[in-house]
Order: C-alpha cells, then sequence, then structure tokens
C-alpha cells in the first residue's frame, strides 16, 4: 500500500517482437490459483489484470501514438486455466491466437469495451485518453487491485472533468469492482455514462444485451466465432443512481447521477464460453443475477 502514483512514461524502448520473432506461450512455472496485476512496459504501458477466471487490460498514453486509435475503454480477455497468463502471453506478441491457455479477441478500438466510462453531455459521450498514472495495490495472491488517473479531459464547453479510479478483483468472481471518483471544474452533478461496445468480436453483429434496470444489470452475449468461441460481458450499477439506459453508435449505456468529488462504485464482469465456468448464455444471466455487489465507496 504505501506507494507513489507512478508517472507513465512518453516513450518505452522495448516493443512488440517483429513477427518472425515471435515465439509461443512458454509453459507456467507456477501453476497455482491466483489473482494478479501487471504493470507492461514493454506493451505501450497496458495494465493487465485477471484471477483465476477473467482477465482484463487497460491502455497507456504511449500506446496512442503507437497504435491509434486507442481507448481508456477496458479490454476482456477469455482464460480457461487457473493461474495467470496474460503476461506470458501478451510478451509473445501473438495474444490474439489461442495457445492454449486463453485468447484476446475482444477489440476495444476507440469505444468503452467491458466496462469504460464517459461522461453523457448533449446526447454524447464525452471520453477521457488513455490512463496517465498508476498504482499496484495489492498483487495477488487473494485479490489484484491497483489504481489509476485519467487527466483532465472537456465535456463539449461546458466543463472539464478528470478522474481517479481504484479497480478490485478477488479470486473467485467473474466481477471487478470498481471505484471512481470524478472531479471537475465547475459545479453541479455529472451525468456519468458507462458503457459495452455493441460489436467487439465481430464488426457485423451485435449479440444480445439483457438490460434488468430494477436490479442495475446490463448483460451482453456476443456472437459466437466458430474458431474463438463467445465472450460475455456485464455491468453491475446501483439501480438508485440509473437515469436512464441508451445508446451512442458504438455502446450500450447505463447512465447514472454522479457528484464531483463523491466517489461511486459499479463493477464489469467478464466470461467466456470456452473457459472453466461459462459454457452459455444462460450460464453468464444466472452468475451476473447472482452476483453480489456493494455499492458502498
Amino acid at each position: 500500500m504505501g506507494l507513489a502514483l507512478v508517472a507513465l512514461p512518453i516513450a518505452i524502448d522495448a516493443q512488440d517482437k517483429p513477427k518472425d520473432e515471435r515465439k509461443g506461450l512458454p509453459p507456467a512455472a507456477d501453476r497455482t490459483s491466483r489473482a494478479a496485476v501487471v504493470f507492461a512496459p514493454y506493451r505501450f504501458g497496458d495494465i493487465l489484470w485477471e484471477n483465476d477466471r477473467t482477465a482484463h487490460r487497460i491502455y497507456g498514453r504511449p500506446l496512442e501514438k503507437a497504435e491509434p486509435p486507442s481507448s481508456s475503454g477496458i479490454d476482456a480477455w477469455g482464460k480457461n486455466v487457473r493461474w495467470p497468463f496474460m503476461d506470458r502471453q501478451l510478451r509473445t506478441g501473438d495474444q490474439h491466437a489461442n495457445h492454449g491457455e486463453g485468447i484476446d479477441f475482444y477489440g476495444v478500438h476507440s469505444f468503452r469495451g467491458a466496462g469504460g466510462l464517459g461522461i453523457w453531455y448533449d446526447n454524447k459521450l464525452w471520453v477521457s485518453r488513455n490512463y496517465s498514472r498508476y498504482r499496484i495495490l495489492q498483487n495477488g495472491p487473494d485479490t489484484a487491485s491497483f489504481s489509476v488517473d485519467y487527466d483532465r479531459w472537456p465535456v463539449d464547453v461546458a466543463r472539464s472533468v478528470w478522474e481517479t479510479r481504484r479497480f478490485t478483483l478477488p479470486a473467485g468472481t467473474n466481477f471487478t469492482r470498481m471505484v471512481s471518483t470524478l472531479k471537475s471544474d465547475k459545479p453541479g452533478d455529472l451525468i456519468v455514462g458507462i458503457g459495452i461496445s455493441k460489436h467487439p468480436t465481430d464488426e457485423t453483429k451485435r449479440g444480445t444485451l439483457t438490460v434488468d434496470r430494477a436490479a442495475g444489470r446490463l448483460t451482453w452475449w456476443g456472437p459466437t466465432d466458430p474458431a474463438k468461441g463467445t465472450m460475455g460481458v456485464a455491468l453491475l450499477v446501483d439501480p438508485k443512481a440509473i437515469v436512464d439506459v441508451t445508446a451512442d453508435a458504438d455502446n450500450y449505456l447505463v447512465l447514472l447521477r454522479a457528484s464531483p468529488g463523491k466517489p461511486f462504485v459499479y463493477y464489469m464482469g467478464a466470461a467466456w464460453d470456452r473457459g472453466l465456468d461459462v459454457h452459455s448464455q444462460q450460464d453468464w444471466l444466472a452468475m451476473v443475477r447472482a452476483a453480489n455487489t456493494d455499492f458502498r465507496p
């Protein structure tokens, strides 16, 4: 705990290996079931976090120049092992292939991915750039936890906002708990839009969204790729804070009311039908319905 926030470097010396030098995924030295969080300077400052059931990453500022368009959205990986695999797989430079432990085929692009947020204003979502500073709070074995800062971004010409967000993924769950604190140069409440990308695994097919507004749960089940399988994503929010459930061109959105300087809690989760715990849309819907939540910051 006591670690200082780390500013993301402007440039990264070590890049992904050229395609002809890439190697397959090396075997795990330790197959102990655990949660883990890793900062990946070799991949433009990605932050990877996973547990025994699910796996995610967010992107650093250097990626904005290296691979535009980049995004402050959240990536979701499928995994079918109980031990950490993301760091080893990402180091191969071939994370989009299934090497036997999991796969990254969820495309975030410039969208919200699996639970990224923005400010909803004038019927448009205004979003931050990639995270700028990070702090690892707990690197397993029972919990992966870290926090990041998102620098000031404009909400049209009305105001500017910035954010600190804490991510916590315990072992034994598919759901990351996030505590967001937004600040603003102007007083007054904000309408926050938290999103699920409409077509992250297929550019033409959108999958199925199930909304339970009374329970504060949005559950998405994607189209099936014959070679890669199906991803599911869910958002769990405090139903008392919901303003609306809507969409823009690229994202399904749940809109919440939030006050600058006052933290609020939401959960994001993901699953892969070729993983170990979820094998169908019915499995995923049941897991989302049964998930425990605590919306106290």
